[in-house]
């Protein structure tokens, strides 16, 4: 992508400031971020940071060529347990997005690249293809499928080509853009830095739960070629490959050259929600773009730990 004025929602959160940054090489690249996870020192100096909500009436939208929405209250904590965390989520997922796409859309531009969720899956340990059947099991995902279903509106009534990304358990080290985010970092970030720091990691239930990692430099990719095709409809983005929680824990260990033993605790989280096992079938976003994942299991463990090893 080159010479667009580009819009990234979420844009100084963890996804939206590598999205904002790799794109503003090339082009000209506001972040819009209402500042509760996203901060604008995780920006470049070439990107436009301004801080506002989703739900606002005059976003910055004016001769946006693509509007990359990211923004999202993107965990099953902020949504549940209150009426208040329900509606918010609602609000920001939901609401944010109809609003967000709208006022691009009035202000001439037609290319939507979104987040939505590979959370709705479920458990699988066979690669899942975007046709199989899903469903909402906690508010979260709820909203996730309310966002690809007014995406399918903008697209069949205002003829917008909306593409809709399943991420796949996103990751980075924490000297990429988690670092202030405490329990809402990425895992493994988070247990990188303990290891790194002689802690042990916490690990719910036994570990062998496994999760289809995707580095985030992958996921930038995906994004940018989604919208360079203007695709219309949902791509998943993630490798084909899972690893548990325990074969985290080891690699990084052996990365580091440390020996630190997790700490299993009960699993907080209700086993009728819990996500078990996820794997990624790419292959329709690989046809139509030829993305695939470029950043392994091993390298990518490599990058989380490399600023440890540089000390």
């Amino acid at each position: 992508m080159q010479d667009k004025r580009v819009l990234v929602t979420g844009g100084g959160g963890f996804i939206g400031s590598n999205l904002a940054n790799h794109l503003a090489a090339d082009n000209d690249v506001v972040a819009l971020d209402d500042g509760y996870l996203g901060t604008p020192e995780n920006l470049d100096d070439d990107v436009e940071y301004v801080e506002q909500s989703v739900l606002d009436d005059d976003l910055p939208v004016e001769d946006v060529d693509v509007c990359f929405h990211l923004a999202a209250l993107s965990s099953l904590k902020m949504h549940e347990d209150s009426r208040e965390n329900l509606v918010r989520g609602l609000r920001v997922n939901v609401e944010g997005f109809a609003n967000t796409v709208e006022q691009c859309r009035q202000a001439g531009c037609d290319t939507v690249v979104y987040a939505t969720t590979s959370s709705i899956y479920g458990n699988r340990r066979e690669p899942s293809p975007e046709s199989m059947p899903v469903e909402a099991n906690t508010g979260y995902e709820a909203s996730k499928l309310a966002r690809e279903r007014y995406a399918e509106y903008f697209s069949n009534y205002h003829g917008m080509s909306c593409a809709g990304m399943r991420f796949f358990s996103v990751y980075q080290g924490y000297r990429g853009a988690e670092a202030h985010k405490g329990e809402f970092a990425n895992i493994v970030a988070q247990f990188a830095d303990d290891i790194a720091n002689g802690e042990s990691p916490v690990i719910y239930g036994d570990g062998t739960h496994s999760r289809d990692l995707t580095h985030v430099s992958d996921i930038v990719r995906g994004c940018e070629l989604a919208a360079d095709h203007e695709l219309t409809g949902i791509y998943n983005l993630g490798t084909g490959e899972q690893y548990t929680a325990n074969e985290v824990v080891d690699a990084l260990n052996d990365v580091l050259g440390t020996d630190v033993e997790p700490e299993h605790v009960e699993n907080p989280i209700d086993e009728s929600v819990f996500v078990q096992h996820t794997m990624a079938d790419y292959s329709k976003m690989q046809e139509a773009t030829g993305w695939e994942p470029q950043v392994s299991f091993r390298e990518g463990m490599e990058r989380v730990c490399e600023p440890y090893l540089e000390n």
